[in-house]
């Protein structure tokens, strides 16, 4: 979520008019870190993986299921010294989130490669939730008939609907924030930096956030969001409504729908700046092939999407560009800021670009490097730069970029800081890059490159190196899908590491953009082809469009074969292929992970957007009009609870996971 500090957050009236120093100290401190690790060399293949969970109140009594809103006093108590102990001796972490019903986890320090045993990564994922559920369990009411459990669902299916939400009153007091019709103001976090960032995204924006998610169409669903109303709390943004939602779609104004949702990530270290910016430019192309297969998002505020996945609903939450820079007319002309982000000097007018995409987005641009591969022309996208960044980080004293990583930072650079606390504006440049951080930690890509500190010198091991984030998967509802997906592309990311110079990863940037968008329609996995190269070491190879299926089980540029079967070869764990790994003893697990992965990329298993579609439209309470309704997702919450538990009493792990995988996880629970 970005940088997490005490202080005193800035509303945007007063941020705003400090973005240039911003700006020019954060890349000040980038040119530091440069000066700083620039050399350094040889760091292991350290990685991690982050979970986001929600809290959940099931009241059967109801016959209801809300996100749990009040008891996030279980994050504190979890970084607190009497609770501390049970992170420690588990060798996990808490960190807090967007919505005061989530939070997240990772292991207490980074994984080393793959030299433990094949349940370690699993284990500890299990640990995490079990800890934070047995903490919030403890707030059980059962002669009330109220349970509360933390589930990995990546997007709550009623949020924003009426009792969905587990306070008592929800608007007996005025939404300032967010000044949602849908999400009262209790959704975010308590923290300040939280309200102080949905208002300033809001405030820069000039308008409420808008998003629109195509609905899925049954036979009775009505031809537009029937819940969207206007209301006369906040003038103008109450008048916005029904002019922004748009017929056949989903309304969403509201940051809370987007940074409320929940998904997996994974990071690596790689060995130096030059090998993390070829893994960078690699995973580029995958990360709208396992955002498909990771699909897990079906519902939104009451509704069933003609979409399977939460990334664009999370894209248009924080999507602070005025109506001039998205080359829109406002909404509502008459009361709406000049369209410059409240920015009436007509030089500061002059100096604003059309952006064609949100901060939350798809990556704009290969890094390049010295590998043989690289050519510009495969940035073919239009991405507007910062030319007063470009111009110092390509002439400088200090540390000297060359053009292409120039670009990169010149480009996230054209974006504004929306979270600057008053205490943090003094920074010293040798020391600190928070500055820098403040803006690279909210352009939230599909992958996002990680320059490490000025404590980073070649010699100093313990610190953090050069890092590349993999960020587009949704979470999953197990801890066995969780680490499949986390090992899945680690082995991937050991591949390209060991390819250099040898593994050709491009294709036109147009082209993973488009590729983006395939992976957001319904059963993209099942219906759809996608850009993919038919040729991973030709510098001449050409891209073509390929299934999913394809994608993973071709022979001479699968997933599997190109990328798996090489690191586990290379781990001398198999001779030919993966599937040799089910007559392992040590490795055993690791067939099934790929299993996982290799019937959902085929259709034999369905994707969890799939599964929880299927329940929904088949339930008794359905009346095909697209409506989840309390009774239906009081059932899938149960539905999901009982999976996450490996509970097959009533069959739901067969139907969800297949007979091989089910009966394999209920014989060897971890």
């Amino acid at each position: 979520m970005g940088l997490l500090a005490a202080g005193t957050p800035l509303p945007w009236c007063e941020a705003r008019n400090l973005q240039e120093r911003i700006r020019t100290e954060g890349i000040e401190q980038l040119l530091q870190v440069f000066k700083a690790a620039a050399k350094r060399e040889n760091d292991p293949l350290l990685w991690g993986d982050e979970l986001e969970y929600m809290m959940i109140e099931l009241d059967s009594n109801q016959q209801n299921a809300m996100v749990d809103v009040i008891h996030d006093k279980i994050l504190t108590d979890l970084n607190t010294t009497d609770k501390n102990y049970l992170c420690q001796e588990n060798e996990i972490e808490f960190h807090p989130e967007y919505g005061r019903f989530m939070i997240e986890a990772t292991p207490e320090s980074p994984y080393h490669m793959l030299k433990f045993n094949d349940t370690f990564i699993e284990d500890n994922m299990k640990r995490r939730r079990i800890v934070a559920d047995t903490l919030l369990s403890e707030y059980n009411q059962p002669e009330n008939g109220k349970k509360y459990v933390v589930l990995a669902l990546t997007s709550f299916p009623r949020l924003g609907s009426d009792q969905s939400i587990n306070i008592q009153h929800p608007w007996n007091h005025k939404n300032s924030a967010s000044r949602s019709i849908f999400l009262p103001d209790e959704v975010i976090n308590r923290h300040v930096r939280f309200p102080t960032l949905t208002a300033n995204i809001r405030e820069r924006r000039g308008e409420k956030v808008c998003i629109n998610i195509p609905m899925y169409k049954d036979l009775n669903t009505p031809d537009h969001d029937t819940t969207v109303y206007e209301r006369n709390w906040f003038i103008p943004e109450d008048m916005e409504s029904l002019k922004a939602s748009k017929p056949g779609h989903i309304y969403l104004d509201a940051m809370g729908f987007g940074m409320g949702s929940s998904c997996l990530q994974t990071t690596y270290q790689a060995p130096n700046v030059e090998m993390a910016r070829f893994l960078y430019d690699s995973l580029i192309n995958f990360a709208p092939i396992m955002l498909a297969i990771s699909a897990a998002a079906p519902a939104f505020k009451g509704w069933l999407a003609d979409q399977d996945v939460r990334w664009n609903v999370i894209s248009g939450s924080v999507d602070c560009r005025t109506p001039f820079e998205r080359d829109v007319e406002p909404l509502l002309p008459k009361y709406n800021h000049d369209g410059v982000g409240g920015i009436a000097d007509e030089k500061a007018k002059r100096q604003l670009q059309k952006i064609p995409k949100s901060r939350y987005s798809v990556v704009d641009l290969y890094l390049g490097g010295h590998n043989k591969f690289f050519n510009r022309n495969y940035n073919d996208t239009n991405v507007p730069i910062n030319e007063k960044i470009l111009k110092r980080l390509l002439e400088n004293n200090v540390a000297p970029l060359d053009y292409d990583l120039a670009k990169h930072f010149a480009h996230l650079f054209i974006r504004d800081s929306v979270s600057i606390f008053e205490e943090s504006i003094n920074q010293d440049r040798e020391t600190s890059t928070n500055h820098f951080e403040n803006i690279q930690s909210t352009n939230w890509q599909t992958i996002r490159f990680k320059p490490p500190t000025q404590k980073a010198i070649p010699s100093e091991k313990n610190v953090p190196g050069w890092r590349v984030e993999f960020r587009p998967l949704d979470i999953q509802l197990t801890e066995f899908e969780n680490a499949a997906y986390s090992i899945f592309i680690y082995l991937v990311v050991e591949t390209v590491l060991s390819s250099y110079n040898t593994l050709n990863p491009y294709l036109n940037m147009s082209r993973v953009w488009n590729n983006m968008d395939i992976a957001h329609k319904r059963d993209s996995v099942l219906n759809d082809k996608f850009h993919w190269k038919n040729d991973f070491q030709s510098e001449t190879a050409s891209t073509d469009l390929y299934s999913i299926n394809e994608i993973f089980h071709n022979k001479n540029n699968g997933i599997f074969e190109t990328f798996i079967n090489k690191a586990l070869i290379n781990k001398n764990w198999i001779v030919k292929s993966w599937t040799e790994l089910k007559e392992s003893t040590t490795h055993k697990r690791y067939y099934y992970y790929l299993k996982l992965i290799s019937d959902r990329a085929s259709g034999k298993l369905p994707t969890t957007a799939h599964f929880l579609r299927d329940f929904i439209t088949t339930h008794k309470a359905y009346k095909q009009d697209s409506r989840v309704s309390k009774s239906i997702n009081y059932d899938l919450v149960l539905l999901c609870d009982r999976i996450t538990n490996l509970d097959n009493s009533n069959g739901d792990l067969s139907n969800f996971f297949g007979d091989e995988i089910a009966a394999f996880l209920l014989k060897n629970q971890i």
